[in-house]
């Protein structure tokens, strides 16, 4: 079967730093992502030595500071980054944004002290992070979370279960939400526990639809122990810490989906215009016109929405709605684009031969993680119809 690559975006870039980071990413891209990802995707390989690579070239650390080892790259160009990653293979783009996600905790809540001691390797040392909210029975009710952290001394014991855990099991870092006090939001504190610390075990993967070359895995804490010096921010601030984390997480989640989205246009506009029905490309009959027209038109509003939010931000202004609704769209988006790929390219678009299929199966993922479209739905309502929004008589 031929080859189609995707065909560059255009991209308003803010200075000609970022437009030289852009142009070093599409290079690494195009070199050592998108020609295996196929192929791991279906044997299941997670591209650890990708992340390594993207460490290494500074991709891992971009919106953070320089002073512990950060690019300082605004959120608008380092979206931009996560979406040409996600384009080439979704498992590298939303690795990239679960990492970030990791270290956003540390990075903002974080004491002087405790930015210098870990960020360094966290941002620029080879090392990969994970994000532990989710429980079995706790995921979009966030605040009923059941694992618990009581202290010992000058420590803290972990006990508990963490679910739907993306690099579960292989990351070197978590940042784990854990209960220290009574039940409800204010009984919750962060820590940033080592990968490789004591009574911390990992299930097996779970075998999903989509994403087999990211592990995602239950992590059990037995009786792990942490120094107090590991607590992130103030004891019972944890799920501020959380939240605060994902609203900046669902940006890179939106742009995951648009780069995955733009790869699903590319695929199916160099598969329509090499071949032929009826004597004519099918890149000549209009029903088939419009639905690439409308496929564009999604992608292209998805981006500008997330870039939208993003920049608001980079602002220092209030975005939580702003990213919900980004969130929302993008992904909802990608679930449309990528199933119209699979019909533009007929029975080819159903078969392994082609990447529209897998793309399919990545795109449901995304109206999952990190909130899912129907808690977006509830975000955005009640920041234009809550109790604070009613007008008084």
């Amino acid at each position: 079967m031929p080859e189609y690559g995707p065909q560059p975006v255009e991209r308003q870039l803010p200075t000609q730093e970022a437009r030289d980071l852009l142009a070093l990413v599409r290079e690494l891209v195009q070199r050592e992502i998108r020609p295996r990802a196929a192929e791991e995707e279906a044997s299941g390989h997670f591209p650890r030595d990708v992340f390594a690579l993207l460490s290494r070239s500074g991709l891992l650390g971009l919106p953070y500071s320089e002073e512990f080892g950060g690019g300082n790259q605004p959120y608008e160009v380092y979206l931009q980054v996560v979406e040409e990653l996600a384009a080439a293979r979704l498992t590298v783009g939303l690795g990239t944004s679960v990492h970030t996600l990791a270290c956003h905790g540390l990075a903002v809540f974080g004491s002087k002290q405790q930015r210098t001691d870990h960020l360094p390797a966290m941002l620029g040392g080879g090392t990969l992070g994970a994000y532990c909210l989710s429980e079995p029975a706790s995921g979009s009710d966030a605040a009923s979370l059941r694992t618990r952290a009581r202290q010992d001394g000058e420590d803290w014991v972990l006990d508990g279960t963490k679910a739907w855990i993306t690099h579960g099991g292989v990351a070197d870092f978590y940042t784990v939400l854990a209960r220290t006090g009574d039940e409800g939001p204010r009984g919750i504190s962060a820590f940033l526990v080592p990968g490789g610390a004591d009574g911390l075990s990992a299930a097996p993967p779970e075998r999903k639809m989509g994403m087999n070359g990211s592990p995602t895995a239950q992590l059990h804490f037995d009786g792990v122990r942490v120094s107090d010096a590991r607590r992130i921010g103030e004891e019972g601030q944890g799920l501020t810490v959380a939240l605060s984390a994902l609203e900046s997480g669902r940006l890179g989640i939106a742009a995951c989906a648009v780069g995955l989205a733009q790869a699903a246009l590319d695929e199916s506009l160099a598969y329509m215009q090499g071949r032929e029905q009826f004597g004519r490309p099918l890149t000549d009959f209009q029903g088939l016109r419009f639905m690439l027209a409308d496929m564009a038109t999604q992608i292209e509003a998805g981006r500008a929405l997330y870039l939208s939010a993003a920049r608001l931000r980079d602002a220092g202004r209030p975005f939580s709605r702003e990213a919900a609704m980004a969130k929302l769209f993008c992904t909802d988006a990608a679930m449309r684009v990528t199933t119209d790929a699979v019909q533009l390219l007929g029975g080819y678009g159903y078969t392994t031969d082609f990447p529209v299929e897998r793309y399919m199966r990545e795109a449901k993922v995304l109206q999952i993680v990190e909130g899912t479209n129907q808690i977006q739905r509830m975000v955005i309502a009640r920041q234009l119809a809550g109790p604070e929004n009613r007008r008084r008589p």
